[in-house]
C-alpha cells in the first residue's frame, strides 16, 4: 500500500517537478509585442504612483485604463508597456513594477505544458538559462497571480 500511496503522488507532480531556469536578460521582450494586458490592483497602484512622484488620480487618469476584468496599465499604440523607456528598454518602475511581471515567466499559461514552456523560451532569452528555480519557487511565483 505505501508503494502505490508514493506512485500517487509523483504523478500528481507537474512536468516542470525537476525545476526550470530563469535568469533576466533586461531586454524589455516581455514587455513588448502584441497589444496585451498588464493587471493591476489598487495596492499595486499606489506603489507604482509613489515611485512616479505622483498623485494617485493623477497616476490612474494617466497610465491605468479599467476593463471588464479589472484594471491595467495602458501601454503604446505598439502594444510596449507604457513603463518600458523606447530606448533603453528598461523599466522605468522597476522596483514597483506590479506582481504580473516579478513573476514572468512562472505563469500558468507558460507553465501549462512543456510545448507552452517552450514557446516562453522562444520569446525570451532569459527562459531556459541561468538560475535554477526549484518546484516550491516556481508554485510560490505561479500561485501570486493568475495569468
Amino acid at each position: 500500500m505505501a508503494g502505490a500511496s508514493k506512485k500517487q503522488t509523483n504523478s500528481k507532480k507537474p512536468w516542470y517537478k525537476e525545476g526550470l531556469r530563469f535568469e533576466c536578460t533586461g531586454c524589455g521582450d516581455c514587455c513588448s509585442g502584441e497589444p496585451g494586458y498588464v493587471w493591476v490592483d489598487d495596492h499595486e497602484i499606489e506603489s507604482l504612483a509613489k515611485e512616479m512622484e505622483m498623485d494617485l488620480e493623477a497616476f490612474e487618469r494617466k497610465f491605468v485604463r479599467q476593463e471588464p476584468e479589472g484594471k491595467s496599465l495602458v501601454e503604446y499604440p505598439d502594444g510596449d508597456c507604457i513603463f518600458l523607456h523606447p530606448e533603453s528598454r528598461r523599466c522605468l518602475v522597476y522596483k514597483s513594477r506590479p506582481i504580473q511581471c516579478r513573476t514572468w515567466p512562472f505563469w500558468d499559461s507558460n507553465l501549462s505544458s512543456k510545448k507552452a514552456w517552450k514557446e516562453a523560451c522562444d520569446v525570451c532569452p532569459g527562459s531556459g538559462v541561468g538560475k535554477l528555480y526549484n518546484l516550491e519557487q516556481i508554485e510560490e511565483r505561479r500561485k501570486e497571480k493568475e495569468v
